[in-house]
C-alpha cells in the first residue's frame, strides 16, 4: 500500500483517543481564554503536540481589520495599534491562528524589530511585527517549553501578564496588543520550568501512555489510516469536529450569563487556602475555569463539581515548593474541603462527562494513548510512566532486617535541608548554551562590540562602516548604498549553562549518618543551584569496587534529587574508579555537545582503599580538557585531618572547599573574618611603624 504524504494535514481533535483531562483543559481555555492557557506535561510519544495543533481547527473564526498586521478587532480596535487608526474600517473574518514559537527563536522573531531592509534602502523607520503580534486573538504554542531560553521566557511572561508587547530597541518604540491562548508541552525528564513561567499557565495536565493493549492497538490503527489518507480520514470526522466547534461557540455565548455564587466562591477560596498555594492567581484561575466549565455543561451557575474539576486542573503545579517537588493534588483532601464548605455539607455526585464531545460526536480516537490519570484514575500524583513517585526519605519503609555491617550498603540517610551554595564557575569565556553560570559569548547577552557578519545585525556599526563610502558609491537618494562588506553583527556577552558532573563518595568512610546527611544536603543544594543556572547535571557514585553512573547528564535536576535520596553507603573506597568513570562521561559529552564546558565536583574525604593510585588518574583527568573546571568538596571531619582531599585537588588542579564552608553565608563569614584579621594586623603594623 502506498503512503501519501500528510504535510499540512491536521489530525482531528475529536479523533484523539482518551486524554479526557487534556481535552477538557483545552476546551475550557477555548471557551474562556482568560483562564490562562494549558501546560501539558508527559513522556514522549503521547500525542501532546498533535492534540494541541488540532485545537486551532475548532476555534471560531475571528473578525479582523483588513490589512492590519496586528489582528485588530473591528468592533473594538486598539487605539494604539501601529497600523491604526482603524475607525470605520470594514471587517473580514479569518480562521483563528495557531502560532508556534520554536525553542531556538531569536528575540527579534518573538517581539518584532526594526525593518532593517527599509531602514537601509529607504531611510525610513518601520516596525516588522513578530510572533506575539501574529498570535494575538489566537493560540501561541510552545513545544518543549521547558527548554526555552531564559530571555525569551522573560518576554513571554511580560506579554502573558499584560496582554501587550512592548518593543524598545534600535530607535523603535512600539506597543501592540498581544492576548493569546498560551499552550506549552514538555517532557519533565528534560528539565523543569522556572517557577515564574509555571505559574503563568492557568491549567496543567499530566499525560502518559496507556498500558491497555486494545487502546494502544486502536491508536496505531487510526494513525495508520490517517497517514494513508489524511483528507479522507479528516472527512470521516468532519461531523464530529463541526459539532464540537458549535458547542464551543455556544459555550462562549453563554459565558457572560453564568453566575459565580457566593457559596461557590467560598469553596474556591477555601480549597486554595487549604492547599497553601502562593498568591491569589490560583483563586482567580480556578474561578474563571469553573465559570467556563459551567458554560461548557450548559449550566447557569457554578456548581461544586465545576469547582472540583477546576481545582484539579488549576492547583497541582502551584503546590510545588521547590524544583524537586512533583506536581500533584490529594483528591481526598479536595473532596473533604468541598464537602466542609458546601451549601448543605453534602458531597456532590461525580461528573461522568469528562468534557469531551462524547455526548454528541463519535467516540474519541486518534494517535494519542490514554493516560491512566486522565481517565479518572484516583492516583493524582502518578508519574508519567504510570508508577507511583519515589518515596521521600521520611516515607521510606523501614528495613526488615538487622542493620548491615559496614561493608554492605546501609539504609539511605535523609538529606539535610538545602541552602544557597557559593558560586563556582568555569574560567574564561565560553560559547555554550545560554544559562546563568559562566561567562560566555552569547547571542542573547549585552552588546559588547561588533564584528563583520550578518547574524544579529548591529545597525549603528553597519551604518558607520558604510557611511564613509557613500560619495564613492554614487549615492543620490535618501537610502544608503550598503555592500556585504559593510554588514556588522553584534558581539554579545552573557552567561552560559555548564555540565555539572558530580562524583560522590558513597563508601564506608562516608557512612557516618550525620556526615552523609550533610553530604546529601550539600549535593542537593548544588543541584538546586544548577537548576536555577540552567545547567545539565550528571551523577557518579563510587563504593565497593566500582563506580556507577547513577544519572547520565540531563537537564532534569529532579532525577538527580531522586537518585540522591536512594543513595546508600558502605564498602571500600574506589576513588580512582570514580575519576575514571568521570573521564569517560566527559569524553562522551564532549562529542555530543562540544560547546558546553564542564564543571567537575568531587565530593569525598580523599581516602582511597581500593584500585589504582587516584593521584595518577587525577592528573590524567586534569589534562584531558583544558576548558574544564574542578572543585573538590572536602568531607573530612574530626580534630585530626589527613588532608587527602586537598592533595587530590592539587592533582586535579581544582579548588578545594571544606564541606562546612560550602554555603554562601559560611564563605561570607570566612571572608569577613579574614578581612577583619587583615585590618587588625594592618593597624598593628602601621602603629608599630609610626612608633618606630
Amino acid at each position: 500500500m502506498s503512503r501519501r504524504g500528510n504535510a499540512g494535514a491536521r489530525y482531528p481533535f475529536s479523533a484523539v483517543v482518551g486524554m479526557d483531562d487534556l481535552k477538557l483543559a483545552l476546551l475550557v481555555n477555548a471557551v474562556s481564554p482568560g483562564v490562562g492557557g494549558v501546560l501539558v506535561r508527559g513522556e514522549k510519544g503521547t500525542a501532546k503536540s498533535t492534540i494541541v495543533r488540532a485545537l486551532a481547527g475548532l476555534l471560531p473564526p475571528v473578525g479582523v481589520v483588513p490589512g492590519c498586521r496586528f489582528s485588530c478587532d473591528p468592533g473594538d480596535p486598539d487605539p494604539e495599534c501601529p497600523d491604526g487608526p482603524h475607525a470605520g474600517d470594514p471587517a473580514e473574518r479569518r480562521p483563528a491562528r495557531l502560532v508556534e514559537l520554536p525553542v531556538g527563536a531569536s528575540e527579534d522573531r518573538l517581539t518584532g524589530s526594526l525593518d532593517i531592509e527599509r531602514a537601509l534602502t529607504e531611510g525610513v523607520k518601520a516596525f516588522e511585527p513578530g510572533l506575539l503580534a501574529a498570535a494575538h486573538r489566537g493560540v501561541l504554542y510552545v513545544d518543549e517549553v521547558n527548554l526555552l531560553h531564559d530571555h525569551l521566557v522573560d518576554l513571554l511572561l511580560d506579554a502573558a501578564a499584560m496582554g501587550e508587547s512592548y518593543v524598545e530597541r534600535e530607535g523603535v518604540s512600539v506597543r501592540h496588543a498581544a492576548r493569546f491562548l498560551l499552550v506549552g508541552t514538555m517532557n519533565p525528564e528534560e528539565g523543569e520550568l522556572r517557577p515564574q513561567l509555571l505559574d503563568r499557565f492557568g491549567l496543567t495536565v499530566e499525560v502518559a501512555a496507556t498500558r491497555d493493549p486494545d487502546e494502544r492497538a486502536e491508536v496505531v490503527r487510526r494513525r495508520l489510516r490517517f497517514e494513508d489518507d489524511p483528507a479522507g480520514f479528516a472527512a470521516g470526522w468532519a461531523e464530529a469536529e463541526a459539532a464540537l466547534a458549535g458547542r464551543i461557540a455556544a459555550a462562549q455565548s453563554r459565558l457572560a450569563g453564568v453566575e459565580l455564587t457566593d457559596a461557590a466562591l467560598r469553596q474556591i477560596t477555601a480549597v486554595c487556602a487549604a492547599f497553601e498555594v502562593d498568591g491569589l492567581r490560583a483563586d482567580l484561575v480556578t474561578a474563571r475555569a469553573a465559570i467556563a466549565l459551567a458554560a461548557w455543561h450548559d449550566r447557569t451557575e457554578v456548581t461544586s463539581e465545576d469547582v472540583r474539576t477546576a481545582a484539579r486542573l488549576a492547583l497541582p503545579h502551584r503546590r510545588r515548593r521547590d524544583p524537586f517537588d512533583a506536581p500533584g493534588l490529594d483528591r481526598q483532601k479536595l473532596d473533604d474541603v468541598l464537602e466542609e464548605h458546601g451549601e448543605h455539607g453534602e458531597p456532590e455526585p461525580p461528573d461522568d462527562d469528562p468534557g469531551g464531545p462524547g455526548d454528541g460526536p463519535p467516540p474519541q480516537d486518534g494517535d494519542g494513548p490514554v493516560p491512566p490519570q486522565a481517565s479518572g484514575s484516583e492516583h493524582e500524583q502518578q508519574q508519567p510512566n504510570g508508577q507511583a513517585p519515589a518515596p521521600s526519605p521520611s516515607e521510606s519503609p523501614a528495613p526488615s532486617e538487622a542493620p548491615a555491617p559496614s561493608a554492605a550498603p546501609s539504609e539511605p540517610a535523609p538529606a539535610d535541608a538545602a541552602y544557597k551554595p557559593r558560586l563556582f564557575t568555569v574560567p574564561g569565556t565560553g560559547m555554550g548554551a545560554p544559562g546563568r553560570r559562566s561567562k560566555a559569548r552569547s547571542p542573547y547577552g549585552r552588546v559588547s562590540g561588533a564584528q563583520p557578519g550578518s547574524r544579529g545585525l548591529h545597525l549603528a556599526a553597519t551604518l558607520r562602516a558604510a557611511a564613509p563610502h557613500q560619495h564613492a558609491r554614487g549615492r543620490s537618494g535618501p537610502g544608503l548604498v550598503v555592500t556585504a562588506g559593510d554588514l556588522r553583527e553584534a558581539v554579545r556577552e552573557g552567561r552560559e549553562g555548564n555540565l555539572v558532573l558530580f562524583v560522590v563518595d558513597a563508601s564506608g568512610s562516608m557512612a557516618a549518618r550525620q556526615r552523609m546527611r550533610a553530604v546529601k544536603g550539600a549535593v542537593l543544594s548544588l543541584l538546586l543551584d544548577a537548576y536555577q543556572r540552567r545547567d545539565k547535571v550528571g551523577l557518579i557514585t563510587f563504593r565497593g569496587t566500582d563506580a556507577e553512573l547513577a544519572l547520565p547528564p540531563t537537564s532534569s535536576v529532579e532525577a538527580g534529587a531522586r537518585r540522591l535520596e536512594r543513595l546508600a553507603t558502605g564498602g571500600r573506597t574506589p576513588l580512582a574508579a570514580g575519576l575514571l568513570r568521570a573521564a569517560e562521561v566527559l569524553r562522551v559529552e564532549r562529542l555530543r555537545d562540544p560547546a558546553r564546558r564542564p564543571l567537575l565536583v568531587v565530593v569525598t574525604d580523599g581516602r582511597a582503599t581500593h584500585g589504582p593510585d587516584p593521584a595518577a588518574v587525577a592528573g590524567l583527568l586534569a589534562g584531558m580538557r583544558t576548558d574544564m573546571a574542578s572543585v573538590v568538596v572536602d568531607c573530612e571531619s574530626g580534630p585530626v585531618r589527613l588532608g587527602l582531599a586537598q592533595r587530590l585537588a592539587g592533582h586535579l588542579g581544582a579548588e578545594s572547599v571544606r564541606l562546612d564552608e560550602l554555603a554562601a553565608d559560611s564563605l561570607a563569614g570566612v571572608v569577613r573574618s579574614a578581612r577583619g584579621a587583615a585590618s587588625v594586623d594592618g593597624g598593628w603594623r602601621a602603629g608599630k611603624e609610626r612608633t618606630a
